[in-house]
């Protein structure tokens, strides 16, 4: 099969490629729920050593750098009370952590979770977490540029392969909150 963004050499509907998959991504495929059916959701192998942007980019298609997106896991801190949330992006953007975060979490304080919390309560590995197969009861926060997308590369909860996703199946993620300017340039 063809991925309908970029130039990969491998190329499958997620559901026939959970074996690639962590465990919580290849269940969150499984079980998975929405108007986008789970075949749409496509599974490129890619090679770990092109994984930061840049050179990914390079290599698999430069048009991919606007249509590719970050998942980041935060906490927001209020009086004893921690939340781990999940952001996403598009990659030519950082998260607005101290403005729409914060705000929307009704936290004091936000910040980016460290990365063994990130990859330990995710069951996923640094640069590879997905917002497919986050834990049950997160926030998973959307900026609305990702969903207007027709597809939308991100992790597959590992740093070998990506996910390419239709962009309004975002908006349909367990926990998921759409908004505007959570992505600045």
């Amino acid at each position: 099969m063809d991925a309908p963004i970029g130039h990969f050499d491998t190329a499958a509907p997620a559901p026939e490629r959970l074996d690639e998959l962590t465990a919580p991504v290849a269940d969150a495929v499984r079980h998975w729920r929405g108007s986008v059916p789970a075949e749409q959701i496509v599974y490129v192998d890619t090679d770990p050593q092109w994984a930061d942007t840049a050179v990914f980019v390079e290599h698999y298609g430069r048009e991919l750098l606007e249509q590719s997106a970050n998942c980041v896991v935060v906490t927001g801190k209020r009086g004893g009370g921690t939340t781990l949330a999940a952001c996403v992006v598009l990659s030519t953007t950082r998260v607005d952590v101290n403005g729409a975060v914060r705000r929307r979490l009704g936290a004091r304080k936000a910040s980016f979770a460290p990365m063994d919390t990130a990859t330990g309560e995710t069951g996923m590995e640094y640069g590879g977490i997905t917002p497919i197969g986050l834990p049950e009861g997160w926030p998973v926060l959307v900026d609305s540029a990702v969903v207007d997308l027709p597809y939308v590369l991100v992790g597959s909860g590992r740093r070998r392969g990506k996910l390419l996703v239709p962009g309004k199946a975002f908006a349909e993620l367990p926990g998921a909150v759409v908004l505007e300017g959570l992505g600045t340039a």
